[in-house]
């Protein structure tokens, strides 16, 4: 299970972020690439646009082009205008110093960019940014073509079966994402591996938030595994699953990459036992949310605006005991799932519409509540 991805997303710096540290940059991608892993993510965006840039100067100026294979991105949320698309593509080529993209993406696929909130094509095909992308492949600019994916299930189906040229999906997969009402990992993997194409997984161990769980859950991991580091138990999970190109983590720190590296090295499927345990403590996890999963339960057949409500109170609540609850992965599911079933714009704001429990409970605050944060967060 050799398919642990350095995610260059959180790199250390000494300041700000663009001051990288490079001493202890260069040492964290010599640790891996020793480690007998190869495979580095990155994009135009991370790090204030400097990560390409920090991954030339640590990786391909240090390393011979044929030890490692690079990743990165095109920026599709910016917008960019399709005269400008080559030049930006340029750009990253010379930021990264190669002069092919082993696995190149189209950055944060979503209904909004795909189809527009109006459902009558956004930028990705106002664009024809595909169309560029099949040329560079054609060009030998890029040799494997990929998405990263940031909507519904039902979406990622339709993309799949309208580009057969994309080989690979970048998903957010995780143990407590793996059943999310709105991240949906576990139905976005079975359509990637329906369609016959390969999965990179981001946010492993959930940008951090899987690595610290309430004392009770940690408690139950240790008791299982008392060498295993809590952040591992996700590492692991994702592992395991077939039909991964890479398991992304952002690593900030050189004992970051060497306990990664060591969980891949020893990794093994977990067992039947493992799995009750991991998912007792992400239920312990769910439920030492400001809005228990447990209550969540009672409204899962209650709608607002064609969105279930307990989709909404799980994004928001999981939001909330993350590391840094305004940028977590689920913040940005909702604005997808309101354009997909009603071709709205929710920054807009929305028609008031109640939400009367079964037992004549009026629980439209909370749920307004949870919808503005996530409004507000989304980006």
């Amino acid at each position: 299970m050799k398919n642990l991805g350095f995610g260059m997303m959180r790199l250390p710096v000494i300041s700000g972020p663009t001051d990288f540290d490079y001493e202890q940059l260069n040492a964290m991608v010599d640790a891996f690439l020793e480690a007998g892993y190869t495979y580095f993510d990155t994009s135009f965006v991370y790090h204030d646009g400097k990560s390409e840039g920090a991954t030339r100067k640590a990786l391909v100026e240090r390393h011979p082009r044929d030890s490692f294979t690079v990743a990165t991105k095109f920026p599709t949320f910016m917008l960019i205008p399709e005269e400008k698309i080559e030049e930006t593509f340029q750009s990253q080529l010379d930021n990264l110093g190669v002069d092919y993209v082993d696995y190149y993406l189209l950055h944060n696929i979503q209904t909004v960019y795909y189809d527009g909130y109006d459902g009558k094509g956004g930028i990705v095909k106002t664009t024809n940014l595909f169309e560029h992308a099949k040329n560079w492949l054609a060009e030998g600019k890029i040799r494997h073509l990929g998405i990263s994916f940031h909507s519904s299930a039902k979406l990622l189906d339709r993309v799949l079966t309208e580009h057969p040229e994309i080989e690979f999906v970048q998903i957010a997969l995780n143990p407590i994402d793996w059943d999310s009402e709105l991240v949906q990992a576990k139905a976005c993997y079975d359509v990637i591996r329906k369609h016959g194409r390969k999965v990179v997984i981001m946010e492993a161990v959930k940008g951090g938030g899987l690595a610290k769980l309430p004392e009770e859950a940690e408690t139950l991991l240790k008791a299982a595994h008392p060498d295993w580091s809590i952040a591992s138990w996700s590492v692991r999970f994702c592992l395991e699953l077939e039909d991964v190109i890479a398991v992304l983590s952002g690593m900030s720190t050189l004992e970051q990459v060497k306990d990664n590296t060591a969980t891949s090295n020893a990794a093994e499927k977990l067992t039947e036992e493992d799995h009750k345990v991991l998912a007792e403590a992400m239920r312990i996890y769910r439920e030492s949310a400001p809005i228990k999963q447990s209550e969540i339960e009672q409204y899962k057949d209650l709608m607002y605006h064609g969105v279930p409500v307990s989709a909404i109170l799980q994004a928001y609540s999981i939001c909330q005991i993350q590391p840094d609850p305004g940028f977590s992965d689920d913040n940005n599911y909702l604005k997808n799932a309101f354009a997909e079933e009603e071709k709205v714009d929710f920054h807009n704001g929305l028609e008031k519409q109640e939400v009367i429990t079964e037992d004549g409970r009026d629980i439209t605050e909370m749920v307004e509540k949870a919808v503005a944060w996530l409004t507000e967060h989304s980006f």
